[in-house]
């Protein structure tokens, strides 16, 4: 029986766990309030509010319902449009938008005033720049975003006089109804028995599996993985990160530690699809999905990762992630057997990594190339290099030449520009799309000088290699 708290009503549905969260809220609860939109989590219309509880406290993240199963609701707080109303006056995210007349067919409104009672009731800080990432999965295509923007300002200007992060103050500025502050301990009453699920398609997030085959998994049994322990969390020891593949991009992008080690790590993760999406997918799943332009994967393979891979009798096995993937959508993992963590060496001083990738949008799109490295420079001198690239083969592609070239080079244009040769011998982009074999070939040259653009400004510019390339 699948229980969960729905709003301010408890619920208990033998529905199939395979289902979509937003049919069960539309169809089953009549909340339709939470549109139907682009079944693929690219618009925003379905977004609702996921809850869950967490030493006593209730961390709310947004999430795309459409390809969300009803499964993982599962002894969670699940918030719909509905379920943020007051009884008699807006709230105010309803008021910032009715204010700055972001509204004109109102089909995106619900979605947009989700995103942003998110935003308030997250442990992030209330900037205005966290404000817009919140909504970055949203879109409206009749009013002109620019007044959505001063709607999202309304609701970071309201928050700066916030004195604690605390329900109940939220509750007491208008943001949130009353019954709010009631989940915790109704949470922690309902008995939480896990879902019987000895057979069918393992699905954690399932961002990718419901795009493709949401009816297929809404009939059929699924075995939901996204709150088994033993794939959860982040660890960093002897100088080794290794992540549970449940893990999503929100828990990369909110790891303190983790951001110490990496800089720029949220300046890369901004280009990974949208808050809700990050809040949602797995690692885990982004890795066997196998797409040739998964960014978290050529993320991962240029930190030259390993992965653990373990089984029904709980065996467990270790490979680099550089030899997983075989062909188009085929790697090296058997029936009954999950990824159960990834893990890589942390940079040290004399390491560097990046990120880098070209879309027809700036965010929210899909790679037509995407790339990272990972390099290890010691008195100019290049010491180990891991170079990764997708869109430009049939699997991701992690570039073993090209790699193997630079270790032991000179840090220089001259050496940068004889990799690139290596490099467009290792790589067969095809044309489709997402651009022209020449077209990716070009991005394939033009990213990987980005790179050392980027990691090394006083020493290289992009001039220093178009004009010799």
């Amino acid at each position: 029986m699948i229980t969960f708290i729905l709003n301010n009503k408890t619920i208990k549905t033998s529905e199939h766990s395979g289902m979509t969260l937003l049919d069960f809220v539309r169809y089953e609860q009549r909340l339709t309030g939470t549109k139907i939109g682009c079944r693929e989590g690219d618009c925003g219309a379905c977004t609702v509010l996921v809850g869950t509880l967490e030493n006593d406290v209730i961390n709310y993240q947004s999430i795309t319902s459409c390809i969300s199963p009803l499964g993982n609701a599962h002894g969670k707080h699940i918030v719909t449009v509905e379920g943020t109303n007051l009884k008699d006056k807006l709230t105010t995210a309803q008021e910032a938008m009715k204010a700055n007349y972001a509204t004109q067919c109102g089909f995106c409104t619900p979605g947009f005033v989700v995103a942003l009672t998110g935003f308030a009731l997250s442990h992030s800080e209330h900037n205005y720049n966290n404000a817009l990432d919140a909504i970055s999965g949203n879109i409206c295509r009749c009013t002109g975003y620019k007044a959505i923007e001063k709607a999202a300002h309304q609701v970071v200007e309201k928050l700066e006089h916030q004195k604690q992060n605390s329900i109940s103050w939220l509750v007491e500025n208008d943001f949130i109804p009353a019954y709010f502050e009631s989940i915790p301990k109704r949470l922690k009453d309902i008995e939480i028995a896990d879902l019987n699920q000895l057979k069918g398609k393992y699905v954690a997030g399932g961002t990718d599996l419901y795009v493709q085959q949401a009816d297929h998994l809404a009939d059929n049994d699924v075995h939901l993985i996204a709150e088994k322990d033993y794939l959860k969390g982040i660890k960093i020891e002897n100088g080794i990160c290794t992540i549970g593949t449940n893990s999503t991009v929100s828990d990369l992008w909110n790891h303190t530690e983790l951001n110490s080690y990496f800089p720029n790590l949220k300046k890369h993760l901004k280009l990974v699809s949208s808050e809700q999406i990050r809040n949602m997918a797995s690692l885990g799943g982004n890795l066997v999905n196998a797409s040739p332009i998964g960014d978290m994967t050529i993320f991962f393979l240029a930190l030259n990762s390993d992965i653990t891979i373990i089984n029904e009798e709980h065996k467990e096995r270790t490979i680099a992630l550089k030899n997983f993937f075989q062909d188009y959508k085929t790697y090296d993992l058997k029936d009954g057997e999950l990824i159960k963590a990834i893990s890589f060496k942390l940079p040290t001083e004399h390491s560097f990594f990046n990120f880098e990738k070209v879309c027809k949008r700036t965010h929210l799109d899909i790679a037509s190339v995407n790339s990272a490295l990972s390099i290890t420079v010691n008195n100019g001198t290049i010491t180990d290099a891991n170079v990764s690239i997708g869109g430009v083969a049939a699997i991701p592609k992690y570039l073993h030449d090209t790699s193997a070239f630079l270790a032991g080079k000179t840090l220089s244009s001259e050496t940068i520009l004889e990799a690139n040769e290596i490099l467009q011998k290792e790589i067969s982009p095809i044309s489709d799309v997402r651009g022209t074999s020449d077209y990716k070939r070009l991005l394939g040259r033009q990213l990987f000088f980005a790179h050392f653009t980027a990691l090394f400004p006083k020493q290289f510019t992009l001039n220093d290699f178009v004009q010799h390339a």
